[in-house]
C-alpha cells in the first residue's frame, strides 16, 4: 500500500500539469496587475503633499504590500483615482487567493477519485 501511494505521489499526470498551468497563469496575471498598479500609483500619488510615495520604489512597495497583505501603513492613496487602484489591488489579491485555493482543492479531490 505504501509503495502504491509513493508511486502515485511521484507520477506526473494531467492533473499535475493543469495545476501547474493554473498557478503559472495566476502568477503571470498577478505580475501584470502588480506592474500596472505600480505605474498607476506612481503616476497618481508620487510627490503629493502629505503622502509617503516619493518614487517608483515606494509605489512598488505599496502595491506589493497591498497585494500580499491587503493592508499598508503608508498614508496613500490620497487621490480618488489612487484609491480606486488601491481597491482594485485588494480585490485582485482576494480573488487570486480564492482561485489558487480552489485549484489546490480540485487537484487533491480529483486525485482521490482515481
Amino acid at each position: 500500500m505504501i509503495r502504491e501511494e509513493l508511486s502515485r505521489l511521484l507520477t506526473v499526470g494531467e492533473r499535475h500539469r493543469r495545476l501547474l498551468a493554473r498557478l503559472l497563469l495566476a502568477l503571470a496575471a498577478s505580475i501584470a496587475v502588480f506592474t500596472a498598479g505600480t505605474m498607476l500609483i506612481w503616476a497618481l500619488e508620487s510627490g503629493r503633499k502629505g503622502g509617503d510615495i516619493h518614487g517608483l520604489g515606494d509605489s512598488a512597495f505599496f502595491c506589493a504590500v497591498q497585494m500580499l497583505t491587503v493592508s499598508s501603513q503608508i498614508k496613500n492613496p490620497l487621490t480618488s483615482p489612487g484609491k480606486v487602484v488601491d481597491v482594485c489591488l485588494e480585490v485582485w489579491a482576494v480573488f487570486v487567493i480564492t482561485v489558487v485555493a480552489g485549484s489546490f482543492a480540485t487537484f487533491f479531490s480529483s486525485g482521490d477519485s482515481n
